[in-house]
C-alpha cells in the first residue's frame, strides 16, 4: 500500500537577492541568474502608469503600441520576427507603473534583444495604428461598462478615491477621439526615460547576456523623475447605481488602508484570506455553500505606490442582494468579536505560504516578486520577514486587527444593480 508523504510547510524560504548594477544613465539594472534554465526575460519597469498622464488614455496608449511600428520596422515586422524565434513581448499598465517585458530562448536572446530596443528606443508611434487602437479600446471600453462588475469596480474607485483622484477618475471612453501623435509622442519622451526606469532580468544570464541588456538600458535618455501629488481621497462610504436589465448585483465591500511597507500589511492580508481568499473561506461558505447567493466571492489586500485598499467583490442574483450585504457585514462583524481557531488559522497560514511557494517556483516568478519589492524599497530578503509574521500570527492577532481596521462606519459600500435604488453618498 502507498502511503502519500507527509505535508511538509517550510517555516522560512531562502530567495536569492538580485544583482544590482547601475548603469551610466543612472538605470539600475537588477539580474537574477537561473542558469539551469535556457530562457531569459526582461522587464523594463517604467513609473509611466494611468496616474501620472495628463491627458486621458495617453499611459495605455504609449504603452501599447510602442510596438506598433518603429523607425526600422512595421508593426507586422515586429510581430513576425518575434513569431519566429518564438519570444514572447508583453505590455503590463497599472495605476503606478508600465512594465515592458521580453521573454526568449536562451539561444535566440540577441536576436530578441534587437527587437527589443527597436520597441524601447525607436518607437514612431504611427497615425494609423493609433486610430485603429483608438477604435477598438473605445468600443471595447463601452462594451466593459454594460457589465454591471465594470460598473461596479470603476464606483468603488470614485468611493474610495473621489472623481478627481488619478486613483479613482473613469473616463468617458468618447475621450479616445482626442487622442492624438503628438500626446503619445510627449507622453513617451517624459515617462520613458532613464530616471523613470529600472530593469530586471531572470533565466540564464551570463556576462554576454548581461552586457548586451545593459547596453540598451544605457541608451534610455535623460529626463525628469514623475512623481506627481495627489489630492487628498474623497472617500463616500455608500453607493447605490441602478443597472437597468441586470439580473445580478455587484457588491463591492471595503476601505483605504495603506501600502506594503505599513506594518500591519501583511497581517492584513491574513486577515483577507481567511475572510475571501480561498475557496473554504469564510465568506464562501456562507455566500456559497450556505446560501447559494454566488458562484464565487474573493477578499484581497489591493498594494498602489503610496497608499493599498482592502476589497471585498462578489456577483449575487438580484432578489439577494441585500442578503447578502448583510451575510458579508455579518461575517467581518463575527471577525471583530470572534477569535478565529487554531485550526482555522492554521489553515489560513498554510494556504498562504503554499500560493507563495507556488509564485516562487522558476525565474519568472521570483522575477515577479523582486519587481514588487524593490518598488517597496526592499529586497527579496523581506519575503522570508513576511512569511515569519504570518506563521507568527495568533488569533487573538487576526481579532485585533479586525476591530482597528473593520469598523463598520470605515468601509465603503458599492452596489450596481437592477433591484438597487439611487443612493446619496455619505
Amino acid at each position: 500500500m502507498k502511503r502519500r508523504p507527509p505535508l511538509a510547510i517550510p517555516s522560512s524560504v531562502d530567495v536569492q537577492s538580485a544583482d544590482k548594477e547601475l548603469l551610466s544613465n543612472g538605470v539600475a539594472l537588477y539580474t537574477l541568474p537561473a542558469n539551469d534554465f535556457e530562457v531569459l526575460r526582461v522587464t523594463f519597469v517604467f513609473h509611466a502608469g494611468s496616474a501620472v498622464q495628463e491627458k486621458p488614455f495617453t499611459a495605455s496608449a504609449t504603452a501599447n503600441l510602442l510596438s506598433e511600428g518603429t523607425r526600422n520596422a512595421s508593426a507586422r515586422e515586429i510581430a513576425e520576427r518575434l513569431d519566429y524565434y518564438g519570444s514572447w513581448f508583453d505590455v503590463n499598465l497599472d495605476r503606478d507603473y508600465a512594465y515592458i517585458s521580453f521573454a526568449t530562448l536562451s539561444k535566440f536572446y540577441r536576436q530578441t534583444l534587437d527587437v527589443a530596443e527597436e520597441i524601447l528606443l525607436h518607437p514612431v508611434f504611427p497615425k494609423e495604428e493609433l486610430r485603429t487602437y483608438c477604435a477598438k479600446r473605445k468600443q471595447r471600453l463601452r462594451i466593459d461598462r454594460q457589465k454591471v462588475d465594470v460598473e461596479a469596480r470603476e464606483a468603488f474607485a470614485r468611493a474610495l478615491f473621489g472623481d478627481r483622484h488619478p486613483y479613482g477618475i473613469a473616463y468617458d471612453e468618447a475621450l479616445y477621439d482626442t487622442l492624438t501623435r503628438a500626446d503619445i509622442e510627449s507622453f513617451y519622451r517624459t515617462h520613458y526615460t532613464a530616471e523613470n526606469c529600472f530593469v530586471v532580468c531572470s533565466g540564464r544570464i551570463t556576462d554576454e547576456e548581461r552586457k548586451a541588456i545593459a547596453a540598451i538600458a544605457a541608451q534610455l535618455p535623460h529626463g525628469e523623475t514623475t512623481r506627481p501629488t495627489f489630492p487628498h481621497p474623497e472617500t463616500r462610504h455608500e453607493t447605490r447605481i441602478a443597472h437597468p436589465g441586470a439580473v445580478q448585483s455587484s457588491i463591492r465591500i471595503g476601505r483605504l488602508l495603506f501600502d506594503r511597507r505599513h506594518p500591519d500589511f501583511v497581517g492584513m492580508q491574513v486577515v483577507a484570506t481567511l475572510l475571501g481568499g480561498y475557496f473554504g473561506s469564510r465568506l464562501m461558505q456562507n455566500l456559497r455553500e450556505r446560501h447559494g447567493y454566488t458562484y464565487g466571492v474573493v477578499a484581497a489586500m489591493v498594494n498602489f505606490e503610496n497608499t493599498g485598499y482592502l476589497a471585498i467583490a462578489t456577483q449575487v442574483g438580484s432578489e439577494a442582494t441585500e442578503a447578502a450585504l448583510g451575510e458579508i457585514l455579518a461575517e467581518i462583524e463575527r471577525l471583530r468579536t470572534e477569535s478565529p481557531t487554531e485550526e482555522e488559522l492554521s489553515l489560513v497560514k498554510n494556504i498562504m505560504t503554499s500560493e507563495m511557494m507556488r509564485i516562487l517556483d522558476g525565474p519568472f516568478g521570483i522575477a515577479d516578486v523582486t519587481i514588487e519589492n524593490i518598488l517597496c524599497g526592499a529586497d527579496n530578503a523581506i519575503i522570508d520577514e513576511n512569511l515569519r509574521i504570518i506563521r507568527a500570527m495568533t488569533p487573538a492577532d487576526v481579532r485585533r486587527l479586525a476591530q482597528r481596521y473593520l469598523k463598520r462606519e470605515d468601509l465603503v459600500t458599492v452596489v450596481v444593480g437592477e433591484e438597487t435604488k439611487e443612493k446619496s453618498d455619505r
